[in-house]
């Protein structure tokens, strides 16, 4: 697992939410941003927002729910950096079951959040540039057998 330079995401530091003393503490999402723009999306998908639950460790990642006309939608924040993501079913961890961004996720690229849609998300790690990851970070790749980018973004490693 690498990087052979072709890579379209870089892993930033915190990605897994793993994080050493020594290199201070991880970057945190504005937690507020998120919440403000969870009720945007939910006024803009005729719905309301349900089930907020903050991360904890050892998640790395706020999870909500909005239900609309269209049905219930789980958001996902990671708690590190402004990532969004959807999935079908609440889980404490992810590997490939992201779905593409409702019409209503605008909102929360309106709020400075960044989107990343279940392609991108199931990008395999081979095409993602993973040279931040440190020893301790791979091995709970290998272990928890995580393939894909919203793998090492959405997870519950302890």
């Amino acid at each position: 697992m690498g990087n052979d330079g072709n890579t379209g995401f870089v892993l930033p530091r915190g990605a897994t939410g793993y994080f050493r003393p020594e290199d201070g503490p991880l970057p945190r999402t504005d937690l507020r941003a998120f919440r403000a723009a969870l009720h945007v999306a939910a006024r803009v998908a005729q719905g309301q927002v349900e089930e907020f639950e903050e991360q904890a460790y050892p998640r790395t990642f706020h999870t909500a729910t909005v239900v609309g006309r269209a049905g219930e939608n789980i958001v996902l924040c990671h708690a590190h950096h402004p990532w969004i993501a959807f999935a079908r079913t609440r889980r404490d961890w992810y590997g490939d079951e992201f779905l593409a961004p409702p019409s209503w996720a605008r909102a929360f690229t309106d709020s400075g959040l960044v989107v990343l849609g279940g392609e991108q998300l199931a990008t395999p790690l081979a095409d993602v540039d993973t040279s931040v990851l440190g020893p301790a970070e791979w091995r709970q790749v290998r272990l928890y057998d995580i393939t894909t980018l919203g793998g090492v973004l959405f997870n519950s490693w302890d």
